[in-house]
């Protein structure tokens, strides 16, 4: 989903849209999982109960199976999917929040420096944690940023807006060293 061009200002683009990594979703999965078979578990064994004690465990093991889906499967899902990572021209905006909304914008000209971390998983998975340096006493810290490594090349380019950083020369590289000439043997 792209972000509300109504929410931009004038001439203001978005460069980078996304939401967390996908891996904050295992957890949740998981846990689904694990809920659906234990309803069914609990569902068998309140079959083998005598009138009306199946009917009654069989009510709590749905409550309780619903409730787990709700507060382990459903709301880590609903965060994020409403948690947003958007850098502009203009500044990093970063929203989330299923009922109540909170979100901070960082201008492009009040951001002091951009560095990234990620360990083993996270590199195997694509992603890691963003610390953004501004005016602020804290560094900000985004975790689980899909392609890290490219958001901040992003915005390292946006803040050192060098025309050599985004044109370089195809023939650019490691600069050449002239070979030493051979020695005269004496």
């Amino acid at each position: 989903m792209a972000y509300p061009k109504d929410q931009l200002s004038s001439g203001e683009q978005v460069i980078i849209n996304r939401h967390p990594h996908y891996k904050m979703l295992f957890l949740p999965i998981f846990a689904f999982i694990i809920a659906v078979a234990a309803g069914i578990w609990g569902a068998v064994m309140a079959g083998n109960l005598q009138p009306p004690w199946d009917d009654v465990v069989l009510i709590a093991v749905g409550v309780i199976v619903l409730l787990v889906l709700l507060l382990r499967v459903i709301k880590p899902f609903l965060r994020w999917r409403s948690t947003h990572f958007v850098v502009t021209t203009d500044r990093v905006i970063v929203r989330h929040g299923v009922i109540s909304r909170k979100g901070i914008d960082i201008p492009m000209r009040r951001i002091n420096s951009v560095r990234f971390e990620h360990g083993l998983l996270d590199r195997i998975f694509g992603c890691g944690t963003l610390f953004i340096e501004s005016a602020s006493e804290d560094p900000l810290r985004y975790d689980d940023i899909p392609a890290v490594e490219k958001v901040h090349a992003v915005i390292y380019r946006h803040l050192n807006d060098e025309p050599r950083d985004d044109h370089a020369d195809e023939d650019a590289g490691e600069p050449e060293l002239e070979e030493p000439e051979p020695r005269q043997g004496r």
